[in-house]
């Protein structure tokens, strides 16, 4: 059996938290780990590292090899990471996770594969992995099996699965044929959905034999098995062919080998504020704080503050998520609306909906301090052993102060050593690069100054991450 992760999406519920360019997955939520990592671990409990795939995109390549890297070790290297060209949504990114299996990993049609989110919780571990090995049984009749979630409310942000009344049973643990699916229903209908029983919440994860999955797609999908014939390379290079569709769509509404294994175990997509207020522990007055937070007569709240100071009086059933750049301030149960505002955001095209104010890089990060006209004023952290590109701008000088480590700048064919309270310039029109040479990370100010400061005015003629201009 093999493991797929789906790590490429770009949530935008629990903005202005999770944005594009740093979404969901990659988030630590009251966690040491992010949900990515937490993800791997549960499943490590059940595969080798090598029965493992993570697939992304090139834009989260370095968030996702920097997660791996911090939870590897000897015996725990995965290697697997598939880069989806473009968007395409779940379909064909199963379709492609298959015959990275097939092609690269020599699997026969035979091997079970089971598809998981990357940012979902789940516990206890112990328990989840005894459904998936059940799974992995039922599986091998020939059925695509999804995990359900008994409904404990009358969440819209679901989709619902309704089963047929008879199961089948496997030693303690029985399926159920699907009946059909419905996707987020209002809250009306996910009441009578409740009452009637046979429904389950659909977790969006699932398990199939890979030859039970092509002859669905053959019958199903045939935009996607008509690519799926092509060569795994040749399929990454024409992956824009593909239909924008999820597996639920394409499949699961339509096959008749879809069950579903009721699993009783805590589980929250996290696919919403008020999602994140439910796991989180909360004091006497229902509150969950996280960061400075002062309160009186509040009731039922969730305060995050990243850096300020947050005082609240006589607030109930509220979230205000604050970040350095924006603050969000909503009801409880009106927060699957977050979209709604990254889509005005998005169409205003404000770079509040793609990026933080802290940006990450495959050598460190980023953090702009202050912005105006001609100038910009950053805070650079570069990680030990790692180092920039080789680059220019035409139209900014920068000037550097080494606040903490050791920096090696490259400046024209000179190679410099800077240490604490010691700076250097670097004019327009000027090959450079900064590394760090230490053990320690390195951090910097770096004050930019000239007629566009935009982060496109890059020209990289040399980068060990193999990266192009921006």
């Amino acid at each position: 059996m093999k493991a797929l992760i789906l790590a490429g999406g770009s949530g935008t519920r629990l903005w202005p938290l999770s944005r594009k360019n740093f979404p969901k997955q990659f988030l630590k939520l009251r966690e040491n780990n992010s949900l990515l990592q937490q993800t791997i671990k549960r499943l490590l409990n059940i595969f080798l590292p090598e029965e493992i795939i993570v697939m992304t995109n090139n834009e989260y390549k370095f968030h996702v090899i920097s997660d791996l890297n911090s939870i590897s070790n000897s015996k725990k290297t995965i290697n697997n990471i598939i880069l989806e060209p473009i968007g395409r949504n779940t379909a064909p990114a199963i379709a492609l996770g298959m015959k990275y299996c097939l092609e690269k990993l020599g699997t026969s049609e035979d091997e079970i594969l089971f598809i998981s989110p990357s940012d979902h919780l789940i516990r206890p571990d112990e328990k989840f992995s005894e459904y998936v090995k059940a799974a992995e049984e039922i599986s091998r009749k020939g059925y695509i099996v999804t995990f359900g979630l008994k409904p404990t409310r009358p969440e819209t942000g679901y989709g619902y699965i309704k089963v047929e009344n008879k199961g089948h049973t496997r030693k303690s643990k029985g399926y159920f044929k699907v009946e059909k699916f419905t996707e987020k229903p209002d809250t009306k209908t996910a009441e009578k959905y409740i009452k009637d029983g046979n429904y389950y919440w659909n977790s969006g994860m699932f398990a199939f034999k890979i030859g039970t999955m092509i002859k669905e797609f053959k019958k199903y999908a045939p935009d996607i098995s008509g690519m799926f014939d092509l060569g795994f390379e040749e399929l990454i290079a024409r992956f824009d062919e593909m239909p924008d569709i999820s597996i639920d769509y394409s499949i699961a509404e339509q096959s008749e080998k879809m069950t579903v294994l009721p699993i009783d175990v805590y589980w929250n997509d996290i696919g919403s504020w008020d999602s994140l207020y439910d796991v989180v522990d909360k004091d006497e007055k229902g509150n969950v704080k996280m960061g400075d937070i002062i309160t009186v007569d509040t009731k039922d709240t969730l305060i995050i503050s990243n850096k300020r100071l947050i005082s609240t009086i006589g607030i109930e059933g509220c979230l205000i998520i604050d970040t350095d750049d924006a603050v969000l301030i909503a009801k409880k149960g009106e927060t699957q609306k977050v979209r709604e505002i990254v889509k005005i955001l998005n169409n205003s095209k404000r770079k509040e909906a793609l990026e933080h104010l802290t940006t990450y890089r495959p050598w460190g990060s980023y953090t702009i301090l202050e912005e105006g006209t001609r100038y910009k004023i950053k805070r650079i952290v570069v990680n030990p052993g790692e180092r920039l590109s080789l680059q220019m701008h035409y139209h900014r000088s920068e000037h550097w102060v080494v606040i903490k480590g050791a920096a090696k700048v490259t400046i024209g064919d000179k190679e410099i050593y800077i240490h604490e309270n010691e700076s250097i310039y670097v004019p327009k029109s000027t090959l450079h690069r900064l590394e760090n040479p230490g053990k320690v990370p390195l951090e910097i100010i770096e004050v930019q100054n000239g007629e566009y400061v935009g982060e496109d005015d890059i020209v990289r003629l040399d980068d060990i991450y193999g990266r192009k201009a921006q």
